[in-house]
Parts: C-alpha cells; sequence; structure tokens
C-alpha cells in the first residue's frame, strides 16, 4: 500500500516509541514503519495506562480532528512517540455510555485502514466468520474480555454491548486494529494491522507547537 495522500509534514523529533523497538529514520526522518505491534501489549498495561495531561490530550484531538472526549489515556504509540491508540472511559462526562474503550488516532493509520474497509475487505472477514469456526469461536472470545475490561473501567453498559460488530458480525476495522495495538487480542484487528502495515510517515502528525521535549507521557 501506498502512503496516505496530503498528509501534512512537520520536522520530526527525536522521542523514542514506547513499543515495538527502535525505528530507522530515512534522512529526510521519515519513518518507513512507524506503527509496530507491541509483543507486550495487555489488558493489564491499557487499564494502568495514565490519563493524558493537558498537552497529550491536545495532541490527540488534533489527530483527531475534534475534541477528546471520555478521559483519553494513550495505551499504544508509534516511531515518533505520538499517541497511536487511546483508551477512552465507557462513560462521557454527562454519563452518556460510550462503548468503544480504544480508538484509533494515528491519521496515517486511520487512512491505511479506511482503503481497506473501501476495498470491502470487511465482506471477506464476514465470510470468514460464517465459514470458520475457530476463527468466529476466537473473536467472539475476544470481545468477551473486550467488554468484561469496559465493564471493569466503568461498569456495565445499557444493553451490554461490545464494539465493531463484536460478537457476530465486523463493521469496523478501525475499532478492531485498535483493540488489537492496545491489548494484542483481537483477531480481526491482526489481520487489519498485518494488511494496513508497514505504514510510512514524514514525521510527526501534528503541528510543532504541540510537541513536548520529546519524553513521552501516560
Amino acid at each position: 500500500m501506498t502512503p496516505a495522500d496530503g498528509a501534512e509534514s512537520f520536522v520530526p523529533v527525536p522521542v523514542p516509541a514506547s513499543s515495538g523497538g527502535a525505528r530507522e529514520q530515512t534522512a529526510s526522518g521519515r519513518l518507513d514503519d512507524a506503527v509496530r505491534v507491541d509483543p507486550a501489549a495487555s489488558y493489564a498495561r491499557s487499564a494502568a495506562a495514565a490519563v493524558a495531561d493537558e498537552r497529550e490530550r491536545a495532541v490527540i484531538s488534533a489527530q483527531l480532528g475534534r475534541p477528546a472526549r471520555g478521559q483519553p489515556a494513550v495505551v499504544h504509540r508509534c516511531g515518533f512517540g505520538l499517541p497511536t491508540v487511546a483508551r477512552v472511559q465507557p462513560r462521557l462526562e454527562d454519563d452518556t455510555p460510550f462503548p468503544t474503550v480504544f480508538w484509533l488516532t494515528c491519521p496515517v493509520l486511520r487512512s491505511r485502514v479506511g482503503r481497506l474497509e473501501a476495498d470491502h475487505a470487511m465482506v471477506g472477514l464476514n465470510a470468514r466468520l460464517e465459514d470458520e469456526p475457530e476463527f468466529a469461536a476466537a473473536y467472539a472470545a475476544a470481545s468477551e474480555r473486550y467488554v468484561a475490561f469496559r465493564d471493569a473501567l466503568g461498569g456495565p453498559l445499557p444493553g451490554d454491548p461490545s464494539a465493531g460488530g463484536m460478537p457476530g458480525y465486523i463493521k469496523c476495522l478501525h475499532v478492531h486494529a485498535g483493540h488489537h495495538l492496545a491489548t494484542g487480542d483481537n483477531p480481526v484487528g491482526a489481520w487489519t494491522i498485518e494488511h494496513a502495515t508497514p505504514a510510512p510517515c514524514d514525521g510527526p502528525c501534528v503541528p510543532e507547537a504541540l510537541l513536548d521535549d520529546g519524553s513521552p507521557q501516560g
């Protein structure tokens, strides 16, 4: 796959990633493999992540193009040390249910996952759920663990919904990609990340004014 079109470039800073090992930058500062699965990802580590401070919340908001909600906490970072996935609380500040716990914030990866959806990848994946009992069982089990994790964060939600179509259907690859990067526990997310990476990135995806001294937060 090709890099995301129209991505604004900023001067990269030497921020170490919190997961996935060292990246090699080109002479221009570009990373050819900016997002990697972290073998140490887990629900426990995602639960332990601190709520983002004001600066990092501004970074997440800039990545999403809207104000960050749900007391976000960074649970996965890219090779530039910036948020890739944010964990949010299952209820907003006004008590509105917010069932999607893990949000994919990286603009480059969101674009690449969007291309998979545009290429109708979910049609084939949903067919696999029907045709491959082991795949379907693994997906359903991941959904159970996802809901249990969310309930532990803020209690059950009305109707006890899962997210992204789980447990029996697939309707949003972004949700599954974020779930897998955060926890390593989503077979559809694993497929999505495998097919959306490597994810080349020209540099930090937010304005330089939002970059700190290079020390990851959260």
